[in-house]
């Protein structure tokens, strides 16, 4: 199903911008519902919920705050460490290495960037069972983002601005069409990751982000293939 692309359409492409939960990894390996159970835990927890309610509200909070964290900061004040730490305490061997991908990945011309709306340890935790940690220049998280997460475009130009990197010169790779939304306008190449065997007809698309199809230069739904087209082997 994937959406090949041709040499010539990224061969300009100097920063390569991952995101990282279903996206280095596929979604059928579902580590984040791991995440999803224990943030509805914490919420829980903080709020003397059932967890019923509790999970009601977290989507609640995501929905309108992006992330459950920015949510829990915003109404409650939480500290996000505390948040962070609990809810990324997961089994990471759920993922499964990806050789081809970490060699695709070290085939790519120019930097490579983690882009993400959980932190670094989990980046780092995640990518490392992966087998491409050792591929990144560097791991761009929540904290670095000062705690607001994607698709404010206030976190993209915190990132672009830090590691100077130019739109038109950059590719961003994503699992949700909404977080593309900014990099385009910012004359960034941009890729949806979607699950294996996923028809992109986008009134369906992941998440439901069927107004962003404009944002979407290509979709695809095996990430080390679509990479090895890029760079032609």
């Amino acid at each position: 199903m994937t959406n090949q692309p041709s040499r010539e359409r990224f061969a300009h492409i100097t920063d390569w911008v991952f995101d990282l939960d279903n996206t280095l990894y596929p979604h059928h390996t579902n580590l984040f519902s791991q995440i999803d159970v224990r943030m509805t835990a914490y919420v829980s927890d903080l709020l003397q919920m059932n967890r019923e309610e509790a999970r009601s509200l977290q989507k609640e909070l995501y929905r309108e705050y992006g992330t459950t964290l920015n949510g829990l900061m915003t109404r409650y004040e939480i500290d996000p460490d505390d948040f962070l730490q609990k809810v990324h305490d997961i089994d990471y061997s759920w993922v499964a290495p990806d050789p081809s991908l970490g060699e695709a990945i070290k085939a790519l011309p120019g930097r490579k960037f983690i882009f993400t709306n959980g932190d670094r340890g989990h980046a780092e935790r995640t990518a490392r069972q992966l087998g491409v940690l050792d591929q990144f220049d560097d791991i761009f998280d929540i904290v670095a983002a000062g705690l607001v997460p994607k698709p404010a475009a206030a976190t993209y130009d915190r990132f672009m601005a830090l590691h100077r990197v130019a739109g038109p010169n950059a590719a961003m790779f994503e699992d949700l069409a909404r977080n593309l939304a900014v990099p385009k306008k910012s004359g960034m190449t941009t890729v949806l990751v979607v699950p294996n065997n996923f028809e992109p007809t986008f009134s369906e698309i992941w998440e439901q982000d069927a107004d962003e199809e404009d944002d979407v230069d290509f979709v695809t739904d095996d990430l080390a293939s679509f990479l090895r087209s890029v760079i032609g082997t």
